[in-house]
């Protein structure tokens, strides 16, 4: 904002961090702060009017959510999400303007905020060795080093990593495509998201393609993980087993 005596323009930044459908908007806690000695005016303006502002803005989102997107997602609550909900304020002489608006988001299943993961990896493998070891219940056994349920057939089961995945093959095109219905235990119940592997042949080495649509989305970057580490490193680990004892 700019302080109307001097012009001199100041930044700082307002955060609420237990904003949720359980609590009234009145008793949302509001923070303001500001670059170090910079604008205490227009701190203190915003400690005061600013928080009335704040709140007027906050209840018309609160509506928002439960008019217009009910059908696309569910309310932030201390259950589902339990995260900060941070906003930027713009002040300009006594008005203030909130500038958060609510980011478009895909849905999948179970109503809730969901995005898209893609990744792509490169394995020393040919695409019909690759493609065994995610459809092989032994091979998968031992990537994984725990029981797995592997029922590599359309609608058959699928379970991995102690129960922490679970789902079932939709689609199976020899050496070329796995289509999952697949989810971790830890999500929301009865939700799945929808992932897809395209297996492609590059000279001696094959590049895999991986679409995860549905993922939750506060479990982003804990799926993102799943899949490097529980899933291509301990690929990776097993493909060069199998080259060694070959040697």
């Amino acid at each position: 904002g700019t302080v109307k005596e001097s012009g001199e323009k100041h930044k700082g930044s307002v955060e609420i961090p237990n904003l949720s459908e359980e609590n009234e908007v009145d008793d949302t806690e509001i923070n303001v702060s500001k670059k170090k000695g910079e604008g205490d005016v227009l701190k203190d303006l915003m400690r005061t009017e600013g928080t009335t502002k704040v709140r007027e803005a906050l209840r018309d989102y609160l509506k928002a959510l439960k008019t217009e997107f009910t059908l696309g997602m569910i309310l932030p609550t201390k259950a589902t999400v339990g995260q900060e909900l941070a906003a930027e304020q713009k002040l300009s002489g006594n008005t203030t303007q909130d500038s958060v608006s609510p980011q478009p988001l895909e849905t999948v299943g179970v109503r809730i905020p969901t995005v898209k993961i893609l990744m792509r990896e490169v394995f020393s493998s040919p695409a019909d060795e690759l493609y065994s070891i995610f459809t092989t219940k032994e091979l998968v056994q031992k990537f994984s080093k725990c029981p797995a349920v592997i029922e590599a057939e359309k609608g058959g089961k699928l379970q991995m990593f102690d129960g922490c995945v679970s789902g079932e093959y939709a689609e199976l095109v020899p050496s070329q495509r796995i289509v999952l219905k697949w989810r971790c235990r830890n999500w929301p119940d009865e939700h799945y998201a929808t992932v897809a592997l395209a297996f492609k042949d590059v000279a001696a080495q094959t590049e895999l393609q991986l679409e995860c649509k549905g993922v939750p989305a506060p479990h982003e970057d804990s799926t993102r993980q799943c899949w490097k580490q529980q899933y291509f490193e301990g690929i990776r680990v097993l493909l060069q087993q199998s080259k060694d004892s070959t040697e």
